[in-house]
């Protein structure tokens, strides 16, 4: 929160203090990103600037996006895709670099259920080569360590109750008890 305040009041200096340029200024130019943090937000693959030209760009981009793959605040999420892209963001050229870009923007708990199949992905996310690799990495998974019975059907919830098993008298009286 105090984050936002900041760049709020630092919104307002920078209007305050181009107020006669303002006029003069094209839309575009007036509401690019002053710092380098905004544009990290941005749904937009375009704004991430990708230079594989030298080594020192290359490693602060993979730290980067490293960083954003494992530190999501949704668990699995941080470790499924913490775990994958350090494996392969150093085979990765531009293209997929933008690809894996657009997997990071995407909303946690959404992601989580096309991943695990829980629902069906949309269109343009199933062409995409890192969703792609990473769905078939958590079926692989999935369907390795984990019995078929202990899952829900595809396009259900997988969260129930934990009287689903007892319904006996020594069973819970309601919800997770």
């Amino acid at each position: 929160m105090a984050s936002l305040r900041r760049s709020l009041i630092s919104v307002c200096k920078i209007l305050n203090s181009n107020r006669s340029s303002i006029a003069a200024t094209s839309p575009q130019a007036l509401f690019k990103p002053q710092y380098r943090w905004v544009s990290g937000f941005s749904s937009n693959t375009q704004s991430l600037d990708i230079d594989l030209s030298n080594e020192e760009s290359k490693r602060q981009l993979f730290n980067r996006l490293i960083y954003r793959s494992k530190q999501r605040g949704f668990l699995e999420l941080d470790l499924v895709l913490g775990k994958w892209v350090e494996e392969h963001i150093h085979s990765m050229d531009e293209n997929g670099i933008k690809s894996l870009v657009h997997v990071l923007d995407l909303e946690n708990p959404d992601l989580w259920k096309w991943l695990t199949a829980q629902e069906q992905p949309p269109e343009g996310l199933e062409k995409n080569p890192v969703f792609t690799a990473l769905h078939d990495k958590v079926m692989n998974n999935l369907n390795a360590y984990s019995a078929p019975e202990t899952r829900a059907m595809p396009g259900q919830p997988w969260v129930r109750g934990w009287d689903d098993i007892k319904k006996g008298r020594d069973g819970p009286i309601a919800g997770n008890q």
